[in-house]
């Protein structure tokens, strides 16, 4: 257990959010369905699970198909309310994920934010005319009832080995996997054997309905600048300041390690706004390196550093990707949702 000290208070966080999972499930607290299909991507743990990667995937896989859209809560913004991402917009005001998704994808599907899921739903559904709507993280958000839920848990930090908050990290019971109709699991090791999918598949105990896939992290082989590009393998030349502020950057820190040993690394909490104070220590920590240097961060992390004027030339992102096991097999139980329910 993680922090064992705190198991009852966990007791009370469980009987709370199991009381409130039940009244949705017998009807008495209202979840509101749609006609277009909905598919949401969520996880049962706070942190970072592979969220973010596979509703990249599945928006760039379903707007080949349909007019897709993509509706997150928009977490650190400054505005409030409903918006569509576009030209004019930035991370203060749409957040960084939505931001992160349009300045790779542009316009070939719809992002949007709204912190009430019902109504921001309904309103982007109706006016962007959209074929399927993708959730990003609204699995304990019951007010909406999706059509097709992916629940992401993390290999290294699986729910079945977790407890409820504040003991553990899970937002509501192991239990509530039951709601997915497929269960991912993310950040694997590129040599995960056959035998290791089998012991987490008996772990998780997956229902007669249910689809258990395993992904892992991909990487782009070059990381980019505001108008410059540099192919990984270039990174063994150079004293690297990373720079991140999203949940877990040991796989960023892993994969790295295969290009450089000469790495700073300045670790901020995910979703971090940075300040003018947080540019002067990086610029300090930047100018201590050797005389062939750069900055790598995040994708997410890049559409606020860049921002910064003292940044905007010397920061390089790394792009990442979702790989999926069975990947035809995924896009057909997708596919297939979609279809049905249109």
């Amino acid at each position: 257990m993680k922090r064992w000290y705190l198991y009852p208070f966990s007791i009370g966080f469980h009987l709370v959010t199991a009381l409130r999972n039940t009244m949705y499930n017998w009807g008495i607290f209202k979840s509101t369905s749609f006609r277009t299909p909905v598919i949401n991507v969520g996880n049962l743990s706070v942190g970072g699970s592979g969220k973010s990667p596979m509703v990249m995937y599945l928006a760039e896989f379903l707007s080949k198909y349909y007019r897709t859209g993509v509706l997150s809560r928009g977490y650190g913004r400054i505005s409030k309310g409903y918006g569509i991402t576009n030209y004019d917009s930035n991370f203060k005001t749409v957040g960084d994920e939505a931001m992160q998704l349009f300045e790779r994808f542009k316009n070939r599907f719809v992002i949007g934010v709204s912190e009430e899921r019902v109504p921001g739903a309904k309103k982007m559904i109706e006016d962007m005319d959209l074929d399927v709507l993708i959730l990003d993280d609204a699995y304990q958000h019951r007010k909406i009832k999706p059509g097709f839920n992916i629940l992401m848990t993390d290999y290294n930090d699986p729910y079945f080995k977790d407890f409820v908050l504040p003991a553990g990290d899970l937002r509501e019971s192991r239990s509530g996997m039951r709601r997915a109709q497929i269960i991912m699991v993310s950040k694997c090791p590129d040599d995960l054997t056959d035998e290791k999918k089998q012991y987490y598949i008996s772990r998780i105990k997956p229902q007669q309905d249910q689809h258990v896939f395993f992904s892992s992290i991909g990487y782009d082989e070059n990381v980019f600048s505001k108008d410059k590009s540099l192919p990984d393998n270039n990174l063994a030349y150079y004293d690297i300041l990373l720079i991140t502020g999203i949940a877990n950057p040991k796989p960023l820190l892993n994969h790295l390690a295969k290009f450089s040993q000469r790495v700073k690394h300045l670790k901020f909490k995910d979703h971090h706004n940075f300040s003018d104070q947080d540019i002067k220590n990086i610029l300090n920590e930047y100018k201590k390196l050797g005389e062939y240097k750069l900055i790598l961060t995040t994708e997410k992390d890049y559409v606020r550093l860049k921002t910064f004027d003292y940044l905007r030339d010397l920061v390089y992102y790394w792009p990442i990707n979702v790989n999926i096991d069975r990947k035809e097999e995924f896009n057909e139980l997708i596919l297939n949702y979609v279809q049905k329910k249109r």
